[in-house]
């Protein structure tokens, strides 16, 4: 595995920071001497990210508990502080790592500088600052929409986290989400919500869902020999309705908790939505899963 990898993007505007599986895109808004600032800082942080993680990852690949253990480095914290707020359901650190090294790196870029607005978007996973009277627009990626839906975050929103899982998305799944998007307070908070609810959403059992134990498809998985989702067959309108209904339940419980700000949960083209923030959308669309492209903010 090569070093960290630094770019600016052909735009001139935009951060591209790669090291292994850690793939960002940064922007920052501003004053052009405190953008570059901020770059600059992001870039010598994201040095030793997956260097830091790795030194932990056995224990990262463990199950979290009510309590949070004690890591050493900042990223691992931000994951485990993110998912011991869903004990004693099953939940490793793992499932909060994007959108932690979002909202760490996020944290880098914005340190002791004056942005209007910035984003750092991990693969889908986005972590957002937002300055007093500013706001961000998230390309979006709505099922049946193509890639013409926007999501609005205002600086008056509790929303600086948004995060998708699903069993067609990088990370593998106990669910048979197409996409769950959730809104949260951080990206690591997103992250880990979106999973579990992208978990529920799920008909157990059912002849049409192929599953394999995830220890099979990667050894070393956090979710061991765990049946994982690897494809999805034709589903009954009611049986679209059950599952989606699972996970929307779940959905409004996070919500009623103070864990999220909303969530959007899609399957073969239907969905179900749980909060205010979600609908801040163009007419007749929903949010989905974050484009895999960049955000046009």
């Amino acid at each position: 595995m090569t070093g960290p990898q630094v770019a600016l993007l052909a735009d001139g505007r935009r951060l591209h920071l790669n090291h292994g599986p850690i793939d960002l895109i940064i922007e920052a808004f501003g004053d052009e001497a405190e953008r570059r600032a901020a770059y600059d800082q992001a870039i010598m942080r994201f040095e030793t990210v997956l260097t830091e993680l790795v030194a932990e990852l056995a224990g990262l690949r463990k199950p979290a508990a009510a309590k949070p253990r004690s890591f050493q480095g900042a990223t691992a914290q931000r994951m485990e502080r993110a998912v011991c707020r869903h004990a004693p359901s099953f939940i490793t650190p793992m499932a909060a790592v994007a959108g932690a090294v979002a909202d760490e790196m996020l944290a880098a870029l914005c340190a002791g500088r004056l942005l209007d607005k910035a984003y750092v978007n991990d693969g889908g996973d986005i972590a957002i600052h937002l300055a007093k009277g500013n706001m961000m627009k998230a390309a979006i990626a709505g099922t049946g929409h193509g890639f013409c839906d926007r999501l609005t975050v205002r600086a008056t929103d509790p929303v600086r986290g948004i995060a998708t899982s699903g069993w067609r998305g990088r990370s593998h799944s106990l669910g048979i989400a197409d996409a769950v998007t959730v809104l949260a307070g951080t990206a690591a908070e997103a992250d880990a919500a979106a999973t579990l609810i992208a978990n529920a959403v799920d008909l157990p059992f059912h002849p049409a869902v192929r599953r394999f134990p995830a220890c099979e498809l990667a050894p070393d998985s956090d979710l061991g020999c765990r049946p994982v989702t690897v494809d999805v067959g034709r589903l009954t309108p009611e049986e679209i309705a059950e599952a989606l209904g699972r996970g929307l339940a779940l959905a409004e419980e996070f919500r009623r908790n103070g864990l999220i700000e909303a969530a959007a949960l899609f399957l073969d083209g239907e969905m179900k939505i749980s909060g205010r923030v979600a609908l801040d959308l163009a007419p007749s669309i929903a949010t989905t899963h974050i484009s895999r492209e960049l955000p046009n903010a």
